[in-house]
């Protein structure tokens, strides 16, 4: 997608002729290691091309005026730095805002007001992270503006304050780690509970990510994740009868092998071995790529999916189509699904001389089977938030 020259756009908007500076954030993907961040272990995702750019001014006075356009239906939307408390009615502006809340309450000088215009190019409803993008965004866009000196992992912590405590979504650290600190041909290896993180070498040389959204609507996904939740600490409640841990993310594959015995039901045992097979799978993960072996990333990326479809349940047809249809490709070196599961995206490794092939091979497959359609994007990885130059002219 080109970007629209955001420059000219937020000066008829303002009405302004003052030049105004330019930020970028990120959205991210999981490359693998799903579900496992409540469970103790790693994830590892990575910042792609798409994301969230904003441009602004600061004002002399006290006033913030936001403008999305990507929902210019909704006109500037106008508040005061005096209050900044959480507004039904600022529908999406409500991300800046928080962030502005949180940045101040963190003791950061913001003493006056603000014209922002944001533009997103990640694609709505595929679990891309275009939230936290917003939040990181203006977080950077902050920082520049007023001079303010803030440690990146306490920006992230603070975006994530803003989903859970003033947005109302319980949702973990993943997304804003990955935009707030994402590198440029590289994924990143975090424990979500302790924020150790290692940055793993994305070779792709000759290849490409593919993000394919299955289009589906991802209804089924909150009653299954607070489920598989329980499921899981429920089975960590059996094997703490016997063992000392703290999370199922202690555990070896060997020590689960060992103990499994212990967890009551069949379900609740595969819940925990999808885990901590999943979490072995993120470290070797490491390892493979720090070697520059892609292809034996990719075969870690097939098992992720096929533990998610079989151990975690958690895929569905659609999602199980799009990655089959992608395994049978040329040139493919994994694929699987990425996210919460339900619907949303998988994500595959194909040549880049096979991507238009892979493409319509993989779009009959799904349309044939699932009976709508699904979109493709090539995606490179990128780096975190942070201001830039592009898409001014």
């Amino acid at each position: 997608m080109t970007n629209p020259n955001l420059t000219t756009v937020f000066k008829e908007t303002f009405d302004t002729t003052e030049t105004p500076h330019l930020f970028f954030a990120p959205g991210r993907i999981n490359l693998i290691g799903e579900h496992t961040d409540y469970n103790g272990g790693h994830v590892f995702p990575a910042s792609i091309s798409f994301g969230t750019y904003a441009v602004a001014t600061k004002r002399t006075d006290q006033k913030l005026r936001f403008y999305s356009m990507n929902f210019s239906e909704s006109g500037v939307i106008t508040c005061d730095l005096a209050d900044l408390a959480y507004n039904e009615a600022d529908k999406w502006a409500n991300y800046p805002k928080g962030m502005i809340q949180y940045i101040r309450g963190a003791g950061h000088k913001i003493d006056a007001g603000a014209d922002i215009l944001f533009y997103g190019d990640i694609p709505n409803g595929a679990g891309l992270s275009s939230s936290a993008s917003i939040e990181m965004v203006t977080g950077v866009l902050l920082e520049n503006l007023f001079d303010l000196d803030i440690n990146r992992i306490d920006m992230v912590q603070l975006g994530q304050q803003v989903e859970n405590k003033y947005i109302g979504v319980n949702s973990g650290i993943m997304d804003q780690f990955a935009i707030g600190m994402g590198k440029q041909d590289h994924a990143i290896l975090l424990n979500c509970q302790t924020l150790d993180y290692h940055y793993a070498p994305v070779k792709l040389d000759n290849h490409v990510i593919m993000i394919i959204n299955t289009n589906k609507q991802r209804t089924l996904a909150g009653s299954k994740y607070n489920e598989r939740r329980q499921q899981c600490e429920q089975a960590l409640a059996d094997l703490q009868t016997a063992l000392s841990i703290q999370s199922l993310g202690d555990l070896s594959k060997e020590q689960f092998d060992q103990h499994k015995q212990l967890i009551k039901g069949v379900s609740n045992q595969k819940r925990a071995k999808h885990a901590i097979y999943e979490n072995a799978r993120t470290l070797e993960a490491l390892e493979k790529l720090q070697q520059g072996d892609l292809k034996a990333f990719g075969n870690l990326m097939n098992e992720s999916h096929q533990s998610l479809q079989h151990d975690y349940e958690v895929t569905g047809m659609e999602l199980d189509t799009l990655v089959a249809a992608a395994w049978d490709q040329p040139g493919v070196i994994g694929a699987r699904m990425t996210g919460a599961g339900f619907g949303g995206c998988a994500i595959a490794i194909v040549e880049k001389e096979l991507v238009e092939d892979f493409k319509q091979n993989v779009y009959r497959i799904y349309t044939e089977k699932v009976g709508y359609e699904a979109t493709f994007y090539t995606a490179m990885i990128g780096d975190g938030a942070k201001e830039t130059t592009e898409g001014v002219l």
